[in-house]
């Protein structure tokens, strides 16, 4: 059965589901902990945790298994990096010991999401994106966010399943009615699902608290959750001109100045800074290649156009349209006001794109406007929807199996407007060599500080990174005028 679309609602949706996502805050895990990492057809075991497996499920829930695979897809698969899975899962081990909690065993994940972010849920699962990975500058800060959400667990804050449950039930239905989603399929759905499980402000101070301790008793310095705090703040505010819905830890982990003077405070309970194991020779070279910015395998933007390697299409937008990520789509609005939302919905083979248009997901639909078409071999159709407020023009494309739509909503119906949905419908093709050739990979890239270096000597590395000053100063926690230090690595971000 397809789910009904409140047309009237669509304007309203990315507020909806950003309201859902500011409910969130960590999510548990349980366990018994070896420590596995996930990898696509190839084991990789921690030192620390010689029998740990990483392909089966640390739990014989089948519900955990089928979450544990729902969240590696809203997130964007697993990220195969073996360097920097078996540096995670050596921190996770330590930790884990430290927290007394030698005898469990987990199963790591590197996200390849470049969100910042790092969680874990119930059967032994605990994610780390790689994005976080990228923004930290040592061993002692990812132990920071690892204990933290180890510290959930031992201070016994998970919410209970039944009203994890019931939550989600409302997020699905949220999806279901508003977009005409899938629930089972839908990113969104499956982050909201993940954020839901929230804490109160009392139980992330009390984690934090316990979490400084557990890094500290494992030996690394304690005073680096506070540092890594103060770098997701500055991530957050340069991420927040680049993206409108951020998805990232303090989203779901809310930070605030007070928060940073208790983490101080809790760490200085084993000393001043300068204590403990940091480990930041030995994180970088972990790092070093690591992936930055969106995967080219979850689709790329590039001015006008939005290319999909992997699922083999592009197509391009009106010039005063700007194209930009969003959770479970691609968003772009254009300088009068008008937007378009691009995203995949589930049909079944058997039925005309004319009829799922009328199949009574669209409220305000002209039936008499609905028209089928082919592009080439490929199939579309097309229709007008209108309400007291809106004006939409929706299109919905069959390519290779799979269904797109183009959802365009504006005030005031105009030619520009119409021309703008024809257009960008008529763009949409195949994927050729050159389409694919234009898509780049950023890398997190190692350069050592010489004699007489300054910043902006680093930053000219970082030729065609958009903003390159403000991402080489968060990345590597400096400030414009803060020294180099000769000989040390620093992070740069360069484009092959």
């Amino acid at each position: 059965m397809i789910a009904k679309l409140n047309i009237k609602k669509l304007a309203k949706f990315f507020l909806i589901i950003l309201a859902t996502l500011s409910l969130g805050a960590c999510t548990r895990f349980m366990g018994e902990p070896n420590i596995g990492v996930s990898r696509t057809g190839e084991q990789v075991t921690s030192s620390a945790a010689p029998n740990a497996s990483t392909t089966a499920a640390p739990s014989n829930s089948t519900a955990q298994s089928e979450e544990h695979t729902r969240i590696i897809n809203s997130y964007g698969g697993v990220y195969n990096n073996r360097t920097a899975q078996i540096m995670v899962a050596n921190v996770s081990s330590k930790l884990l010991l430290a927290a007394r909690q030698g005898n469990s065993k987990f199963t790591v994940t590197i996200l390849d999401s470049p969100d910042v972010n790092a969680f874990a849920l119930p059967g032994g699962f605990i994610y780390v994106t790689r994005g976080l990975l990228a923004l930290a500058n040592d061993e002692s800060e990812l132990a920071a966010v690892l204990s933290h959400e180890i510290a959930h667990v031992i201070l016994n804050h998970a919410r209970a399943r039944s009203d994890r449950t019931r939550t989600s039930q409302i997020v699905d239905k949220v999806i279901n009615s508003v977009l005409g989603g899938d629930s089972e399929t839908d990113q969104t759905a499956a982050r909201s699902r993940l954020s839901l499980a929230a804490f109160s402000q009392s139980q992330e101070l009390a984690a934090d608290k316990e979490g400084i301790l557990i890094a500290g008793r494992a030996g690394y310095d304690p005073h680096a959750a506070a540092r890594l705090l103060s770098s997701m703040q500055r991530q957050t505010v340069l991420a927040s001109g680049q993206q409108e819905n951020l998805d990232d830890f303090l989203a779901t982990h809310p930070s605030t100045p007070d928060r940073i003077e208790r983490a101080i405070k809790s760490a200085r309970s084993f000393g001043a800074p300068g204590i403990g194991r940091v480990g930041r020779s030995s994180y970088l070279s972990a790092i070093s290649g690591l992936r930055f910015g969106p995967s080219p395998n979850q689709g790329v933007i590039i001015g006008q156009k939005f290319v999909q390697p992997t699922l083999g299409f592009t197509f391009s937008v009106p010039k005063e349209y700007k194209l930009q990520y969003s959770q479970a789509a691609i968003v772009a609005v254009a300088n009068n006001g008008a937007a378009l939302r691009f995203d995949s919905a589930k049909v079944p083979s058997t039925m005309s794109l004319a009829n799922y248009l009328r199949a009574g997901w669209i409220t305000g639909l002209k039936p008499e406007t609905v028209q089928s078409d082919k592009q080439g071999n490929i199939e579309i159709a097309y229709g007008d929807a209108q309400t007291s407020q809106w004006i939409f023009r929706v299109s919905v494309v069959r390519f290779e199996g799979e269904v797109y739509r183009f959802i365009f909503a504006a005030k005031n119906d105009n030619i520009k407007f119409e021309n703008a949905a024809k257009s960008t419908l008529q763009s949409f093709r195949r994927a050729g060599n050159k389409d694919i050739a234009q898509i780049k990979n950023s890398s997190i890239t190692l350069v050592t500080a010489k004699s007489g270096d300054r910043i902006s000597n680093l930053v000219n590395k970082m030729a065609n990174i958009n903003d390159a000053s403000s991402v080489f100063l968060v990345l590597n926690d400096l400030y414009q005028d803060d020294p180099l230090i000769i000989g040390q690595q620093y992070k740069i971000v360069t484009i092959e």
